[in-house]
């Protein structure tokens, strides 16, 4: 009948959300789509010939004596990189244990209590300021307050300098994340008579729990491969140590000096050494991924 609409039919509906590729619109974001991804493989192609020039490198010399032996003496080949890998889990987790608990809680301050206030204001700036910081001032710092103190160099003051490298970008990387969690489930959680130290332990931090991983993961990767704090603090130690008081050998500084030395066996040692603590910072990077990938809010 005339005068009355003609009922929907899937033929009607498939040609009304038809879509117009050769619109303007259409044809801009396809573009747009395209540069961004040309530009995303350009910014990706250093860090993958940087990852293989490494591997191709390191991996002839990967093998359990670089896990378990000494470094051998300048000129000879053999030996391995034991105590240095050693080394340097030992004054990572010695900085994680000093700055991801501070960090994390400042990051709780900044974005559950202290929002919005000078004072909250002023601490952000100075993280901030303090990211920028080069890690070489962060191992004089250890330096005056560590080893001045005790009159040694030590695996403590290298974690502590690193520690200071680490602490802003655990609470600045935090703190992005706390802030991201919806206002909403935090106003259900107090709707449902939840205290506010229980919306933000048992709501807040459980939904921030991949950025926070995230966070302790970008400090681990920028901390782990600084020397400079460490040739002020740890030093070096061409033996097996353990002592957290006493200086210890790092990858970072092995590798360093290494690579300055003309001995074509510590060359060899030094891009060995640099792909393994590629090795340490992508398996954190994983582990810390696969522990949180159910925890997203």
């Amino acid at each position: 009948m005339t005068g009355l609409s003609q009922p929907n039919t899937p033929e009607s509906d498939t040609v009304q959300l038809a879509k117009v590729w050769t619109s303007m619109r259409n044809l801009f974001g396809l573009f747009m789509t395209g540069v961004t991804g040309l530009f995303a493989v350009i910014a990706v192609i250093p860090l993958a010939a940087i990852i293989i020039n490494v591997a191709a490198e390191g991996l002839p010399l990967i093998n359990l004596d670089l896990f378990t032996k000494l470094p051998p003496p300048p000129g000879l080949s053999g030996g391995g990189l034991g105590n240095a890998i050693v080394g340097t889990l030992i004054v990572l987790a010695i900085a994680v244990v000093i700055s991801v608990p501070i960090g994390v809680l400042g990051a709780v301050w900044l974005s559950e209590f202290g929002r919005g206030t000078k004072i909250a204001y002023w601490v952000r700036f100075s993280a901030n300021v303090l990211s920028g910081v080069p890690a070489i001032i962060a191992g004089l710092f250890s330096y005056t307050i560590i080893v001045m103190t005790m009159g040694s160099f030590s695996a403590f003051a290298g974690g502590v300098a690193l520690a200071v490298v680490m602490l802003p970008i655990v609470m600045r990387t935090a703190e992005e994340g706390l802030v991201l969690v919806p206002e909403e489930v935090r106003l259900a959680a107090f709707g449902l008579g939840a205290t506010r130290f229980e919306v933000v332990s048992r709501v807040v931090l459980p939904a921030a729990l991949p950025s926070i991983a995230t966070a302790v993961t970008l400090a681990i990767a920028r901390a782990g491969g600084e020397a400079a704090p460490l040739l002020f603090t740890a030093l070096n130690n061409n033996f097996w140590s353990t002592d957290l008081f006493r200086p210890i050998a790092t990858l970072s500084v092995q590798v360093y000096f290494f690579a300055i030395i003309p001995y074509k066996p510590q060359q060899d040692l030094a891009w060995a050494g640099a792909l393994v603590l590629l090795a340490i910072i992508l398996f954190v990077s994983i582990t810390s991924r696969v522990l949180t990938r159910k925890r997203v809010y």
